[in-house]
């Protein structure tokens, strides 16, 4: 089944999911995805961490609607991907969460290995040095996703053509009757 929605989930929702969730907005995907952006421990809406928010302007980003939610469990479905930064979020996921079916991490699901390290604290180098790694990642997200869509399509017209192929040969056979 292909995923309806892409939901990127960190701590508290205000960095590295935002950001990873205006990134992914700006990549092209074969398959109409809903991305979103959800923190395992939000107690408010929180605006996006001002030196996030500052470079990906910089970058051209979108930064519209980037306030912290919490994720939920209307959140989840067959049809939703949720990425986590880290390994304890996707574990925390599964604890709390009934049929966190699509939980990985972002760097198992491009198949990298390794945590996406927290921002906080660390400088705007940092910041714009993590956006140029993460639109990298991405972009394997992009491809991972698109290869899944079109082996989706691929086996569908499969399906079809087989389908249709049937139709012929029972045809036929009515014909030889």
């Amino acid at each position: 089944m292909p995923y309806s929605k892409l939901i990127f989930v960190d701590g508290d929702g205000t960095c590295r999911s935002a950001m990873s969730k205006s990134i992914m907005k700006s990549k092209f995907l074969l398959n109409p995805l809903t991305i979103e952006s959800r923190g395992l421990v939000v107690l408010f809406p929180e605006p996006l961490d001002a030196k996030a928010y500052a470079v990906l302007r910089e970058h051209g980003y979108d930064t519209q609607n980037c306030q912290a939610q919490q994720l939920e469990q209307k959140d989840i479905g067959d049809d939703v991907l949720l990425l986590t930064m880290e390994e304890r979020q996707k574990q925390k996921i599964w604890e709390q969460f009934e049929n966190a079916r699509n939980v990985y991490t972002l760097a198992e699901f491009i198949h990298h290995t390794g945590d996406i390290l927290p921002l906080y604290g660390e400088p705007v180098e940092s910041y714009e040095e993590w956006v140029q790694v993460m639109d990298k990642l991405l972009d394997e997200l992009v491809i991972r996703l698109n290869e899944r869509s079109i082996h989706k399509r691929a086996a569908d017209l499969q399906k079809k053509h087989q389908m249709m192929h049937s139709e012929e040969v029972s045809a036929d056979d009515r014909k030889e009757e």
